[in-house]
């Protein structure tokens, strides 16, 4: 499936934009797709990296070398996003896009960490070094099933809302109830951490650090936790059944090309009528048309 917005921000051709356009964006070219495979080489190494020297007896001997790795992927990202801003038609809706965002977290914690320099006040920016991870999100782009993906999640987007008010509104209910049937239970201390059992009862996460005591809890639990396993299979529905969807929507529509592509030309000598437009011989006999 291709992306609309590709065509929609291509820029004029016969331009210089156009070649870095073709390499960056295009993956059908020779050009596209070795750069495509070298980027996803490098998102993987500089993700490698960062978990690399979050381990604190790795990163004690390596913490230098990963310092000057960190840099060089900061460098080769931030040269690629400034190539990708440079080449499309429409910069601010690039850069304003799900890839665009994620293109520029890639590089951003590595400036910040220069522009904030941590103390032992600012030990918190630290944790942008996390934000890094987010890397690995670029490779979304380069799955063929990414942007079929990406759109049946925006169709059922509604439905899965709806669905999630539903379920807030199950869990508030539900957790209000145990704290009037658990009164005398020290674990249900108010409502909200009521509510709070109620969600992980119905997730069938279940941690045990709040428990029912009472035979009306312990019946109630278990009608919540049977409950639980119908409702984690309805967003997997949704979401299942908007794919096939748009699966089926983009199939019709390729199919709907090939036929129009096709004209009723008919062979004189075999009589065979399924000939391409500019099509001048049959492609059964060879006869000309």
């Amino acid at each position: 499936m291709k992306s609309k917005y590709k065509y929609e921000n291509a820029p004029e051709k016969g331009s210089w934009k156009e070649s870095i356009y073709n390499i960056i964006f295009e993956a059908d070219t020779p050009a596209g797709k070795y750069f495509d495979l070298l980027l996803i080489l490098v998102i993987v190494a500089s993700v490698l990296v960062v978990m690399l020297d979050s381990v604190q007896s790795i990163s004690t001997t390596y913490h230098d070398r990963f310092y000057l790795m960190e840099w060089g992927f900061t460098i080769l990202f931030t040269m690629e996003y400034l190539l990708r801003i440079a080449c499309v038609r429409d910069k601010k809706k690039y850069a304003l896009s799900f890839f665009g965002i994620i293109d520029l977290i890639a590089v951003l914690p590595t400036y910040l960490s220069i522009l904030l320099p941590g103390g032992q006040y600012l030990l918190v920016i630290r944790s942008l070094r996390l934000l890094r991870i987010f890397r690995i999100l670029k490779l979304v782009q380069y799955l063929t099933e990414a942007e079929l993906l990406i759109e049946a999640l925006r169709e059922s987007q509604r439905k899965i809302v709806v669905f999630l008010f539903a379920v807030l509104n199950l869990v508030i209910i539900l957790g209000s109830f145990m704290y009037v049937v658990e009164n005398e239970n020290p674990d249900f201390t108010s409502i909200p951490e009521s509510i709070y059992w109620a969600i992980t009862t119905i997730t069938t996460v279940g941690y045990g650090d709040i428990v029912p005591t009472t035979p009306l809890g312990h019946l109630i639990a278990s009608i919540i936790m049977i409950t639980g396993f119908s409702i984690i299979a309805v967003p997997t529905g949704i979401v299942t059944h908007t794919i096939i969807k748009v699966s089926n929507r983009e199939t019709g529509a390729q199919i709907f090309e090939q036929e129009d592509s096709i004209t009723s030309k008919t062979c004189s000598d075999c009589g065979l009528d399924t000939h391409d437009n500019d099509a001048s011989y049959c492609k059964r006999c060879g006869a000309k048309l």
